[in-house]
């Protein structure tokens, strides 16, 4: 799968790449962030993803049992056939770890 992201007012790319059960996601930021993404101090993992059944229901246990959300709701991309809902929450060790669902 590939496919454009809107970013700040510009556009990214994303590519999933998938083997059996594991998808890996390679995205390359629009130009005018690149730098600020290569002074990052933690690394080149952004996140880890987990796909779920219902994103909206994960959304609101996470975030009645009072985690850190950082989307104000689960995010429609059109990433696949149908389309994709996402959200990221920060885990105990300020990791990002983003919950996906295919539509």
């Amino acid at each position: 799968m590939k496919s454009g992201f809107p970013s700040e007012g510009e556009t990214g790319i994303a590519i999933m790449m998938q083997k059996d059960g594991v998808i890996i996601e390679l995205y390359e930021m629009p130009g005018s962030q690149l730098e600020e993404i290569r002074q990052r101090k933690d690394g080149h993992i952004d996140h880890i993803a987990f796909d779920v059944g219902d994103i909206n229901i994960i959304f609101a246990e996470l975030k009645e049992a009072g985690f850190q959300i950082e989307d104000q709701e689960p995010v429609h991309l059109d990433f696949w056939k149908n389309g994709c809902k996402y959200f990221t929450m920060i885990g105990p060790d300020g990791e990002r770890l983003e919950f996906n669902q295919k539509l």
